[in-house]
């Protein structure tokens, strides 16, 4: 039993079963497999035979371990986080909890720690900030848990502030005065308007998403530590008030970038984006780019779970090509509100196809990492998601910001109003307003200032992830705080394989005794 010095720790990762949560937190599995250390990645039975790279990433890493869990729906649920949110969140807590506690007694009473055939002892669970009954059943076996932020922090201190809104009467606000300035959150006075709130406030106080918000928001603060995916230099002035709430923080975002810089050498095609994909993505795309003219190109993408519906599809739709720009659009194949079959009954115009064919390109999923680094491409009409948010920031790229869901519209607040790097056109859908927001970004005054600020939030997160940035040295001290809760994890089981050794011994001394 001398040997539990030398075991790399053993850390168990629970992803919310989402792409865009899948995604960061599978580069940080990647990241910590890179230092040597063991990683069980959990995924839903679904995502993970959805995950078909894993194959491929457990070669490239050896001590990354992909482990399924059901979440007890029916087979043919479709698993819409916009339309069977609650029916997820209520069966994974209600049955696929009771599973994660038995896997998780299994992988921390594993008594052959020497034997390299095996994984270590189970010494530490992250998980995502969505999935915090994984708090309660780590505690009961006796280790410790870190909650995983896969959103911005200032999403996070707005989630966080939600009981207080509540108390002074700011919340609930229905839809009347949207552009009333919310007071009380510390570090965001006369920022916030109602609609940069989490979408989540648009809710009554009762409605089951909004108090499963607040219960979540609630729980993550029982984790021993925090890991957020953004750097200081981004949203130093949040963390600063975050930090009051939570004793170690680890900032470590861009992550897809932070991954990169540590394999420099790898293929574009076989990225991290590629590999945390659960669609399959089309690159007739790239060769579609590399066609057009520099600096030329709009990338449009909404996502993986924000849908449209058929009137939306059609603004956004003339609104691209009457801008007059190259357009690269990803139109989901789940896309749109309504059935297939309501919307193969309805021609596309004339002067969209026409349109379309001169100057536009559609696929069904894109490498969008890859897609926004392309020089072709000038601006980026996003529905404001954090991945994305990180990943148009990392390639230098304007955004126009068109939130729907959770975080997105404080995301989208600050991308417009705090960073000045795009234009937030939350709650606006009318194909004059995206065809002139898209001018903006092509050109004029407006257009070289929020160039010049995307440009140096660039370079800050360059730096971020270099070897003396901020990022890449949370992630070292977020490893070497892992080995020191493995160490002692180690010890308390040497302590009780012993115990239990001596016991055994004793029995057995008695009996040769009697």
């Amino acid at each position: 039993m001398e040997t539990h010095m030398k075991l790399q720790p053993h850390v168990l990762l629970l992803p919310f079963p989402a792409q865009g949560h899948i995604k960061p937190m599978l580069a940080l599995a990647q990241l910590l497999c890179h230092a040597g250390i063991h990683v069980t990645f959990l995924n839903t039975e679904h995502n993970h035979r959805q995950l078909t790279q894993r194959q491929a990433l457990s070669a490239r890493f050896p001590t990354l371990h992909f482990h399924s869990i059901s979440d007890n729906l029916p087979s043919d649920n479709p698993r819409s986080l916009s339309s069977n949110f609650m029916d997820i969140v209520t069966s994974l807590r209600s049955k696929t909890a009771p599973l994660l506690h038995q896997l998780l007694v299994s992988l921390t009473s594993k008594i052959d720690v020497g034997s390299a055939a095996q994984l270590p002892p189970l010494g530490c669970v992250i998980t995502d900030w969505l999935m915090c009954f994984a708090i309660e059943a780590a505690e009961e076996v006796g280790i410790p848990v870190i909650a995983f932020r896969t959103t911005s922090a200032c999403s996070f201190w707005c989630d966080s502030c939600i009981p207080k809104l509540i108390e002074e009467a700011q919340l609930p606000f229905g839809d009347e005065d949207m552009d009333m300035t919310v007071r009380g959150i510390l570090g965001m006075e006369c920022l916030l308007r109602r609609r940069d709130l989490p979408s989540t406030c648009r809710l009554p106080i009762e409605h089951p998403v909004m108090q499963f918000y607040m219960e979540e928001a609630r729980s993550i603060t029982r984790a021993s530590s925090l890991i957020i995916n953004t750097f200081d230099d981004l949203e130093s002035s949040v963390l600063s008030h975050i930090a009051s709430r939570f004793s170690n923080i680890y900032t470590v975002g861009p992550l897809h970038a932070l991954l990169k810089s540590r394999f420099v050498d790898d293929n574009p095609s076989s990225s991290s984006s590629a590999a945390a994909s659960l669609r399959q993505e089309d690159r007739r795309c790239m060769m579609w780019l590399d066609s057009q003219r520099v600096g030329s190109v709009i990338f449009v993408s909404f996502g993986s779970v924000v849908k449209l519906t058929r009137v939306q599809l059609l603004e956004f739709w003339h609104g691209l090509v009457n801008s007059g720009s190259p357009f690269l659009w990803v139109i989901r194949s789940d896309l749109l509100r309504s059935s297939a079959a309501e919307h193969a009954s309805h021609l596309t115009p004339a002067e969209l196809e026409i349109g379309t064919k001169e100057r536009g390109f559609i696929v069904d999923w894109a490498p969008q990492e890859e897609v926004l680094a392309h020089e072709t491409v000038v601006g980026f009409l996003t529905h404001s998601g954090w991945n994305s948010t990180l990943e148009a920031i990392w390639a230098g790229v304007p955004m126009l910001c068109w939130p729907q869901l959770a975080d997105q519209q404080v995301n989208s607040r600050w991308v417009g109003e705090v960073w000045k790097i795009g234009v937030d056109m939350k709650d606006t859908c009318d194909r004059s307003t995206i065809e002139k927001m898209i001018k903006t970004l092509m050109e004029g005054k407006e257009r070289d200032m929020i160039s010049r600020s995307v440009d140096q939030f660039a370079k800050l997160a360059q730096t971020s992830v270099s070897e003396s940035g901020s990022s890449y040295h949370n992630l070292e001290k977020l490893i070497q705080y892992l080995r020191e809760i493995y160490d002692l994890i180690c010890i308390r089981f040497t302590v009780s394989y012993l115990y239990m050794q001596e016991v055994q011994l004793g029995l057995h001394n008695h009996v040769l005794l009697a």
